[in-house]
């Protein structure tokens, strides 16, 4: 009877419709649940992010507001370059390997061009393995390739250091400043003057390949973002540079960060194809050697060259990285190797950025250093000590090794110095033999 009324009532579908509809009911529940935390979720990822923006913006405007024009928001262009390929004739080919080359006489493209063909030619894009279009970007990433500034530099307006054209390019040409000398045709001609320098010197059978490509490559990259001021300019002036490198070669350091930043992606990395430990050894070489370039090293590392090189031993590590440093020491400083007409306009261009820096250091009542000074300075006299002091004694030392540079080289300075010392006014001959 009983079983007859529950059936008769629906008390069992009654339960059943019942405990469908709480299942039904704590399922919406818990979808609810997961959609509040997963908005909770993206709610905190969002706070972070939007804190993360503004301290990198805080971050910035300190940085801006501590040195003008330093902050690069740097984002890479992915596109192939399609700067217009100029091809080089055989001519072309064989003055490159010489320290008479004239670096005038090049478009921006044609530069750029030669530094191809030297990776190609030194067989460091076989050895390496390097993607021909990576190589490509890494050197330029835009066919709009800037003004090279005028070799004239009395002529036209003064130029801005602070200001970068293009900020946000991650390649070689782009991240070389609008500056009176270091630029990219200085990039250039230190490039091609060590690109000489290991034909000269055969250097390719005395040295591996890896320490060649860390010479050529530094040599590119050894002036990267040069603001046109000096580290005794990024010291005084206490600049955010100088702050970050304890006042310590900021700028070569500041190149090197550069020159890592560029090849930290991989649409600009040449040297992507290669094993991480072969890259870690290259990225220190190149370290080493751009570190070299401050001159407020250059008699430590003259000192310690000078001390082996009667008893150079190519298997010794440490005469082998004096040499390479020496070498882009070399190259670095070299226009008074080349024929007059090629060395002399690269005098002007450094006056004008002394003169540049002497100028707004006077401003700033900063110390200016007399070889700076356009109200003291001559190009015969600041090139005479220049010469005696520093290139001549060098490039004897590295002369000792590589017997072919003494008439190519080291004759060539000799008579620039005499050809200064000629130009030389009555009062600056007195000044010279008091000294």
């Amino acid at each position: 009877m009983a079983q007859q009324l529950v059936r008769l009532l629906g008390v069992d579908d009654f339960r059943s419709e019942l405990s469908r509809k709480l299942d039904l009911l704590e399922r919406q529940i818990d979808s609810e649940l997961q959609k509040t935390a997963e908005i909770e979720r993206c709610n905190n990822d969002l706070e972070r992010f939007r804190e993360s923006v503004n301290k990198r913006e805080r971050l910035e405007h300190v940085c801006e507001s501590i040195c003008p024009g330093t902050v690069r928001k740097l984002t890479p262009r992915r596109d192939v370059p399609t700067y217009p390929k100029y091809t080089l004739s055989q001519e072309t080919i064989e003055a490159l390997k010489t320290p008479t080359f004239d670096v005038w006489q090049w478009a921006p493209n044609e530069m750029l061009s030669c530094i191809e063909f030297m990776f190609h030619d030194l067989g460091l894009v076989q050895e390496f393995n390097i993607n021909a279009i990576t190589l490509k970007r890494w050197l330029v990433c835009s066919s709009d390739l800037r003004p090279d500034p005028d070799p004239n530099p009395d002529s036209g307006p003064e130029p801005n250091p602070d200001s970068d054209p293009d900020p946000d390019l991650l390649c070689v040409q782009e991240n070389y400043r609008d500056v009176p000398f270091h630029n990219f045709r200085h990039c250039f001609s230190v490039t091609q003057m060590m690109h000489g320098m290991v034909h000269l010197c055969n250097l390719k059978a005395k040295l591996s390949m890896t320490e060649v490509v860390i010479l050529i490559t530094s040599a590119i990259c050894h002036d990267l973002d040069h603001p046109g001021y000096n580290n005794t300019y990024q010291i005084n002036a206490h600049t955010e540079m100088a702050v970050r490198y304890d006042n310590v070669s900021p700028l070569e350091n500041h190149h090197c960060a550069v020159t890592f930043q560029i090849l930290a992606d991989p649409d600009f990395n040449i040297f992507s194809n290669i094993r991480p430990e072969l890259f870690m050894q290259i990225q220190e070489g190149i370290t080493e050697l751009i570190l070299a370039t401050d001159m407020a090293r250059h008699e430590e590392i003259m000192s310690a060259f000078t001390c082996c090189v009667d008893k150079f031993d190519y298997e010794n590590i440490e005469h082998l990285r004096l040499l390479k440093q020496v070498l882009i020491k070399c190259c670095d400083i070299s226009n008074e190797v080349r024929p007059t007409d090629v060395s002399e306009p690269w005098v002007d261009c450094l006056l004008q950025e002394y003169f540049m820096q002497s100028d707004r250091e006077k401003f700033e009542g900063l110390p200016v250093m007399s070889f700076m000074d356009r109200d003291v300075v001559t190009k015969p006299n600041v090139q005479i000590g220049f010469l005696q002091m520093v290139l001549i004694p060098m490039f004897e030392a590295v002369a000792k090794l590589f017997p072919e540079l003494g008439e190519v080289m080291v004759q060539r300075l000799r008579e620039a110095r005499a050809r200064y010392e000629n130009l030389l006014q009555p009062e600056e001959i007195d000044e010279e033999r008091s000294f």
